[in-house]
């Protein structure tokens, strides 16, 4: 029995608890190593940075599911071709796209029901609140009231999971336990993979990268030069990113390599910790080289050569050798959509240690120097829904839970308001209302209930961020790109 490109059946892999499981995954590629055959599988429902050569002996043969071959149909003339479109079955096509799951975005919410809804407050009252059926959109005018006398109501069921969509972001998954549900496992897939026309681009092509004092293995396909790839190690210049093929190319590099920072302003320093502000078109070696490099851990990002429209801002940890890149984010000059962030990364060695959460805080903190309220680009990959997530929470639960209430009677705040306070786009702020399951209908309005389990789940995960950025330590000034006549 001859296993195909396109078969599907159960593959041996180890996962996390180091158990043995058999998920069903799809033969990509075959290959003869040493006159050994080996597979590039991937597991059907599990995220790509998973997929693997594995060996024959890993194939669970019995189980095997071939692929099958598409019917033809004959065209008007007779000749072999795809069947005629028409204007229904057209428009029943670009009804379903525009309905699928992986074209929505994190902010979407359930249509407002007929009962118009006036006001939200923070529940205190003894007995837990009638929660609302389906979480409801809110509209801009909404009051968020807190009784000042206690702040533990009775707690309100937990929240719900939700998945993520792809594209757009990919962080690290730390804190995400502050008051929010549970994250899934992170060896499933939490995003809707879309299709790649090319079959080369669904597998990794770079086995490692050195950077610095750094061996990483990436999780994705990136378009390095064709004629690195079939290298064991692939060197990188960790100052300014230039990828080199073999070590010695790289001691020679660092000899007349002069840089020992990025590129760039820096904006921001507090500690070991600095923040580089890149101009996509005047570094553009560098933003490009940044690309490649970030690829390797984003799956859906396709910019790699045309930086011109973006700025890149680079996390550095400084030591005495220089700054050494820990993470970055990027972009657009200008955003029709408001999005202060295109894509964002934090290098696996430095992933689950606050520095995701602190890129975040970064870029909402450059939306507060410019007067505008911002939001990622979206969708959202699975680790940057949850990163996301977690920040959004503990920022507008920090708001919430340090109202005070004046005269005996609740203290009030708009959702514009705690978006203004936040810099976070107002969209974002009821998304994240509803995903904490904070809103419930109570004697005729809607109020926001703060669980004993939220409130102590939020105090745990705020005792654990010892990252924050200091404004007083941020030195920017944004530009106008709009009036400039180039970038």
């Amino acid at each position: 029995m001859e296993v195909i490109e396109g078969c599907r059946l159960p593959v041996l892999r180890r996962n996390q608890e180091n158990e043995d499981e058999w998920p069903l995954a799809e033969i990509l590629e075959r290959e003869d190593i040493s006159g050994r055959k080996v597979f590039y599988v991937h597991y059907i429902d599990f995220n790509k940075r998973l997929d693997e050569w594995v060996t024959p002996e890993r194939l669970d043969l019995k189980k095997i599911q071939f692929p099958k071959k598409e019917a033809k149909t004959p065209t008007k003339n007779g000749l072999p071709g795809s069947r005629p479109s028409s204007p229904e079955r057209e428009l029943k096509k670009t009804l379903d796209l525009s309905l699928h799951p992986s074209t929505a975005g994190i902010g979407k919410t359930i249509p407002t029901p007929k009962r118009k809804l006036e006001a939200v407050s923070l529940a205190t009252q003894c007995s837990p609140a009638t929660p609302v059926a389906a979480a409801p959109e809110i509209p801009t005018p909404v009051y968020a009231q807190q009784n000042g006398s206690a702040r533990r109501p009775v707690p309100v069921g937990a929240g719900r999971k939700r998945k993520a969509n792809c594209l757009g972001t990919d962080e690290d998954s730390q804190d995400s336990s502050d008051g929010i549900p549970s994250a899934p496992r992170m060896t499933g897939s939490l995003v809707s993979d879309r299709s790649h026309d090319d079959i080369v681009t669904r597998m990794k092509n770079i086995e490692c990268i050195e950077l610095g004092r750094h061996r990483l293995k990436p999780w994705y396909f990136s378009p390095y030069p064709q004629e690195l790839t079939s290298l064991p190690v692939l060197y990188l210049c960790e100052f300014c990113l230039k990828y080199l093929k073999s070590l010695k190319c790289l001691q020679r590099h660092l000899t007349k390599c002069n840089l020992r920072h990025p590129p760039g302003n820096e904006i921001y320093r507090k500690g070991t910790i600095s923040f580089f502000e890149i101009d996509g078109r005047k570094n553009k070696n560098y933003s490009q080289n940044l690309c490649l490099l970030a690829k390797c851990f984003l799956d859906h990002k396709t910019l790699y050569y045309d930086t011109d429209p973006f700025l890149f801002y680079v996390m550095t940890e400084y030591d005495c050798k220089g700054f050494h890149i820990v993470g970055y984010f990027s972009k657009e000059k200008e955003s029709t959509e408001d999005y202060n962030v295109a894509c964002i990364l934090t290098l696996p060695p430095y992933q689950r240690r606050g520095y995701g959460k602190l890129l975040i805080e970064f870029s909402y903190e450059l939306s507060k120097v410019e007067g505008k309220t911002g939001t990622p680009e979206k969708p959202l990959s699975d680790l940057g829904l949850l990163s996301y997530r977690s920040y959004w929470s503990q920022t507008i639960l920090e708001i919430l839970m340090e109202l005070k209430s004046e005269n005996g009677e609740r203290p009030q705040i708009t959702i514009n308001e705690i978006s203004e306070l936040t810099s976070i786009k107002k969209e974002d702020v009821i998304s994240t209302l509803q995903y904490l399951n904070l809103i419930n209908y109570y004697k005729g309005q809607y109020i926001l209930t703060l669980s004993e389990d939220i409130v102590e789940g939020h105090e745990k995960a705020m005792m654990k961020r010892h990252l924050r950025i200091d404004s007083k330590c941020l030195h920017f000034t944004p530009k106008d790109w709009s009036k400039r006549g180039k970038w």
